[in-house]
């Protein structure tokens, strides 16, 4: 477990996740407009997910705390190995949330900044994210970090 600190709302812990926080996560995931029409209210699918996320050493699923212990985040982290980039390491960061409440405190960027730490500790020598075209507000977030859109992701649903 480990503590990141913000100004504006004080200290959080951020830990792995385990199967009890999975609706915790959940609720993080339907916290805004594109989550609450896409996530559903059903665990045993995030709960089969999970175990499957839990048992993959190149897998990270953290859920942040705050003092009271109340969910103030999530994000997930992939380590993928690869023979680009001279055999670089990278580190892909999906599901990227902090609760309504508590966006614009500080948490986000200091949540990224944890992730990138873990990157690097394993290695990784690239942190690569995806952020759906519609959420505006999180690209200026990222913009904002130094994170540059240099590529055009596809996606085809199976």
């Amino acid at each position: 477990m480990d503590t990141i600190t913000t100004d504006a709302d004080g200290d959080f812990t951020v830990a792995r996740a385990t199967r009890e926080d999975v609706p915790d996560i959940v609720d993080l995931l339907r916290d805004d407009e594109i989550g609450a029409g896409r996530e559903g209210v059903d665990l045993a699918p995030y709960l089969a997910a999970f175990d499957e996320v839990d048992v993959d050493p190149q897998q990270l699923l953290a859920i942040v705390r705050g003092e009271g212990g109340a969910a103030a985040g999530t994000l997930q982290l992939t380590f993928v190995p690869g023979l680009s980039r001279g055999g670089a390491k990278r580190l892909i960061v999906e599901g990227v949330r902090v609760q309504s409440s508590t966006r614009g405190s500080g948490l986000g960027a200091a949540l990224m900044e944890w992730a990138q730490e873990q990157g690097r500790s394993r290695g990784a020598t690239l942190v690569q994210l995806t952020s759906d075209k519609r959420r505006a507000d999180a690209h200026r977030f990222y913009e904002r970090l130094g994170y540059v859109a240099t590529h055009e992701g596809f996606k085809l649903d199976l």
